[in-house]
């Protein structure tokens, strides 16, 4: 099955919504203490995503060797992710948890740049 997947996350909140055919589930939570006005918006687009994909793999949502297109409103995000580097050891760490994800999952990613006002999951963030 594939999926289209939106997150978002700023210093407060972080959030992610996930379509399929003929679903879609809308999820925000409050940023964890540890990470609470202490991690950039950028670092909490990444935790958002990681939370993201791991919460929708333990509620089935994504089931193992499922496609997903992850919809990402960032450059230095999307390019990270389809082969850059990062100097920031958090969001290293975040996208080695990812990817250790996706390999066990045998998940098929795909990320697709998209711009800010396009993300749906953004609304979420003030809600």
């Amino acid at each position: 099955m594939e999926h289209v997947f939106f997150c978002d996350g700023n210093q407060k909140r972080i959030s992610w919504i996930i379509q399929s055919d003929d679903s879609k589930v809308e999820q925000f939570r409050e940023q964890a203490e540890i990470y609470l006005d202490k991690v950039s918006v950028l670092q909490s687009k990444y935790i958002a995503l990681h939370a993201g994909i791991f919460w929708c793999v333990g509620r089935f949502i994504i089931k193992n060797g499922d496609a997903i297109k992850v919809m990402i409103d960032s450059e230095s995000m999307f390019e990270h992710l389809t082969g850059g580097t990062s100097t920031d050891s958090f969001i290293d760490t975040r996208t080695s948890f990812l990817n250790q994800l996706i390999q066990q999952r045998k998940l098929v990613v795909r990320y697709e740049l998209i711009k800010p006002e396009k993300n749906i999951a953004t609304r979420l963030l003030s809600s």
